[in-house]
């Protein structure tokens, strides 16, 4: 952890989706015995799902999360040399389910009893999220659930945490941004967010000029810090 000291004054938290909350890998791992090479189809798939929604920020030619990340798995399995159209729907259906991490359900419901209001700031678009957030019996845990639809652009713009503010009607001192995405964080910290990185994959840190407020390895130790 980079720093153990707690935050004061929080009166919510918000979360990435993708990643912090979610499994992205799942939709592939439930059907790695039907994909060749399946980790680095899965890798391949994120990475080219990020970098979309950077490409399209930058071009001005938005499209939802949705189509980016059926895009981004079109480009991953002709890489892999994968054709199997029945398996591409699968894979896309899977991703509408992902898992949450275990410790996930019991870390929200400890920040509800600590009265801190909890919301998803996320790429996704809204069915995508109410899909996720429903198969995790998670329905009931959130204050709001914001997708950057309503703005038709993508993290990091600052645009984005700006409605987790107007959303909330919390100011932004107040509000703990939790991601697993280093460049998510960095985002977070330059429009002026309290940021607990949740680290999962051991990434290194971005070289962005931001800094981070607290560095996990996984939520479970997020009630404690508020």
């Amino acid at each position: 952890m980079m720093n153990q000291n707690a935050f004061t004054g929080i009166t919510a938290c918000v979360f990435d989706a993708y990643g912090t909350l979610f499994d992205v890998h799942s939709a592939v791992r439930r059907y790695s015995n039907q994909v060749k090479e399946s980790e680095g189809v899965s890798a391949l798939w994120r990475t080219k799902q990020l970098e979309y929604t950077w490409l399209r920020s930058l071009m001005g030619r938005y499209v939802d999360f949705w189509q980016v990340t059926a895009d981004a798995l079109d480009f991953s399995l002709d890489t892999y040399g994968i054709s199997d159209t029945h398996l591409r729907e699968d894979l896309l259906q899977a991703y509408m389910t992902l898992s949450c991490y275990s410790e996930v359900p019991d870390v929200l419901d400890r920040l509800k009893k600590k009265g801190i209001r909890c919301a998803i700031l996320s790429n996704g678009s809204p069915h995508m999220l109410s899909s996720a957030v429903k198969n995790s019996g998670l329905s009931e845990v959130f204050d709001a659930v914001i997708s950057v639809d309503m703005i038709g652009q993508y993290k990091p713009d600052p645009r984005v945490y700006q409605l987790a503010v107007d959303q909330l009607k919390v100011e932004k001192s107040k509000i703990a941004f939790q991601s697993s995405n280093a460049w998510d964080a960095a985002g977070a910290n330059a429009y002026g967010f309290n940021v607990v990185w949740v680290n999962r994959f051991k990434q290194k840190h971005e070289r962005l000029n931001t800094s981070v407020d607290i560095e996990l390895t996984d939520l479970e130790k997020l009630p404690e810090l508020l």
